[in-house]
Parts: C-alpha cells; structure tokens; sequence
C-alpha cells in the first residue's frame, strides 16, 4: 500500500462532459459540450472546481483558467464502444467494453414482450423509446385502470419499469424488474433494468426517488473487486451498487438526490476507513440533461460546487478527492440523449501535487489504476495508466 494515501473519495458527475470525443460523430454528438452549454447560462458559479482547475484543462473552451490552480486536472477519453452509465463506470473501474451493449430504437421484440407479459401476468403498454417524463403522462391513466406494466426504453441500452405506487408499491415493481434482468440476457443483455415509480394524479404524475436499477453483471474484474478482495473499504453512495450489480462493495447508501449525496459523502469523511467512498450524483443525467435544461443543470452544479468545501475541510494529508463524469448530456442540442464526450478528472489533496496538467488520458480506466496504486493493488489487471506518480509530492 502506498502510505501516502489511506482514503480516496471519488465523485461522479452523472453526465457532466467537458467536449466531444473524435468519434463524436460515429454517435451523432458533434459539437456536443457539456460544460460550455453550462457556462452560457447565468446560473454557472463553481469556483472551488474552478479551483481544482476545472478551466484550465487542455483545449476546454469555456470558463477562464486559473493562473495557479489547486488541483491536478486533465480530460480522459472514453475507450469503450458506448456512451451510458453502466459502460462509462465499468470503465472508471478498469472494464473496458469493446462492443456496445444493445439498444432497442423500435422497441423490444414481441417475444421479450409477451415473456415478461406471460411471467408477470400483467399487460404491457408502450414499448417504445420515450421520455421518462411524457410516458408516464400519456400511459398514466390506462396504467392506473388495467394494472398494465408502462415498459419503455431510450437511445441508452435500458428497459425501463414505470408504475405508480398505489397500483404497484416500490418492492413489487422490483421483484418485476428483478424478472425482466432475467428475462433480458444473452444477445438481449441490456445494460440496466430500471425501475421507475411514480406518484399523484393526471396529469400531475411525478416520478419519485424509489428508482432502483439492476445491472448487469461487469464483464471483468472490476478496481471495486480487486480493493474488496483485499480487505479494503468499498463505500457506495447513490446509484453505484446498483451500476456494478451490487459486486465489490463491502457498504452502500442510497441517496434522494444530489444534495443528500454530497451530505453522505461528507458524513462518511468523519469516519475512520482505509479504502474508497465512490459516489454517483445522478440528478444532473436524469433531471436535468435529459430534459434539456441547461439553467437547472447549472445551478444544480453550482449548489454540489457549494458543498465541496465542507467535504474538503475535512480531508487530511492521506486523502484524495477524485471528481469525474461517466459521458454527456448536452442540454443545450436537439437531442435529449446522452452525448459521447471526453470527461473531467479533477485530484485534489492535502499530500498531492497542485497545478499539475494530467493532459488527455487515452480511457477513464486511468482512474481506476491510479486509486489501484495508491493501495498497492495489482493494476495490470486493470491494463491501463496510473497517474499517481504525477500527482503525489
């Protein structure tokens, strides 16, 4: 183990691309760029990422760069074929993807269908990529009177669950998702089973934060495996158990939001652990991105920028602050999907180098080796780049 580093936090920003990979167009994301959509609105204040150096990563063209930043920065690209959750963490992680797992533009099959029909005794409505929002406006109702499942998907490789929770409580509509990751295996194996529960009356539905997801399985040995089988603190906070199917963790929390998450992730730096707190702030990805609205995604940024600093006060000599996204979502281009971007890596420490430009990393996997290193793992599982060496004094 390297003495220098006992705890490592690290921070997903759910969707916050810093510009457009090279094969952008390959997804149909050219000119995508995340944190600039942010940066033309008024609502964009992150000055402790700003800090960390945020603006002064390589070609990032927004903000203003620092003349003395306190961080280690740089932008990583994204190795795997995809450009969703489950693809960008397993990457984090050391898993890379080379295929892109399937996604269903015209809905599922009609035998994946009639199975889940046939296992649930329960009508299906919809089958048809759509808005998480819309779908459950205009299936609500006939949902509300049949007990008829709203199945539905998007651009992402996904089946998506939504009932409300007077006809289907939270755990049942679970137990259904638990039969659809079943039910979708094979060539059929979709990243993530959702579960989407949803409240009120028409047309006022309101989805609620008893959203679970069922992954499937990583198809390697993860950087949250490797630091388990060691002995090693695995703390999930938000949706992180549910992305790697639950592997690797010996701790998890779920979290109702951004703000709840950052309050945990704070919490946790109170405790005494050897290891890694790995936290998902999702509402940006699924509250605000794929609404496209640029204003709200702003400010959500600017509040989690706000709460950084109790987080890092409480952060000594032998810890890290790791903060990164897991792809795009532009809010600010026709499309409500996610978009193929680089992300930002953003290193923060007492014991660490500051002002150090890691440049731009070939795979998110970087992130992954380096907190391997700092635990004396065997990274060459993980078979890519650690940047310890740069950012340690």
């Amino acid at each position: 183990m390297n003495q220098a580093i006992k705890r490592v936090f690290l921070i997903v920003l759910d969707s916050m691309g810093v510009g457009e990979l090279p094969d952008a167009a390959d997804y149909g994301d050219l000119g995508s760029h995340t944190l600039r959509a942010l940066c033309g609105t008024k609502q964009l204040s992150i000055p402790n990422m700003a800090r960390m150096g945020m603006f002064n990563i390589h070609e990032i063209g927004c903000g203003s760069p620092l003349q003395q930043p306190e961080g280690c920065y740089g932008k990583l690209a994204e190795l795997s074929r995809g450009k969703d959750t489950t693809t960008g963490h397993w990457e984090i992680a050391g898993v890379i993807s080379p295929n892109p797992m399937p996604t269903y533009p015209d809905g599922f099959p009609q035998e994946i269908i009639d199975e889940l029909s046939r296992q649930t005794g329960r009508k299906i409505l919809c089958n048809k990529p759509y808005s998480g929002t819309q779908v459950i406006h205009d299936f609500g109702r006939e949902h509300i009177e049949t007990g008829a499942l709203i199945v539905y998907t998007s651009a992402d490789s996904v089946l998506q669950i939504a009932a409300h929770e007077e006809v289907i409580p939270p755990e049942e509509l679970y137990e259904i998702c638990k039969i659809a990751r079943k039910i979708m295996c094979g060539q059929h194996a979709v990243g993530r089973i959702i579960a989407r529960p949803f409240v009120g009356t028409w047309p006022d539905y309101a989805r609620t934060s008893n959203r679970h997801d069922y992954s499937v399985e990583p198809s390697g040995t993860t950087l949250l495996d490797l630091m388990q089988e060691a002995g090693l603190d695995v703390i999930g906070v938000g949706k992180i158990s549910d992305i790697y199917a639950g592997r690797g963790l010996t701790e998890s929390q779920r979290t109702t939001g951004n703000t709840d998450g950052m309050e945990r992730a704070t919490a946790i730096a109170d405790r005494d652990f050897t290891g890694l707190c790995f936290v998902n702030l999702v509402d940006f990805d699924a509250v605000y991105g794929h609404r496209n609205d640029a204003n709200g995604y702003a400010a959500a940024l600017s509040l989690v920028d706000s709460q950084l600093p109790a987080l890092m006060e409480k952060l000594g000599e032998g810890d890290m602050l790791m903060i990164t996204a897991d792809h795009g979502c532009d809010p600010s281009t026709a499309s409500t999907d996610h978009s193929r971007e680089y992300v930002p890596i953003l290193v923060w420490g007492r014991g660490l180098q500051a002002g150090v430009d890691l440049g731009v990393g070939e795979t998110f996997a970087d992130i992954g080796a380096t907190i391997a290193q700092c635990f004396g793992l065997d990274s060459t599982k993980l078979a890519v780049t650690s940047f310890l060496d740069k950012i340690l004094k």
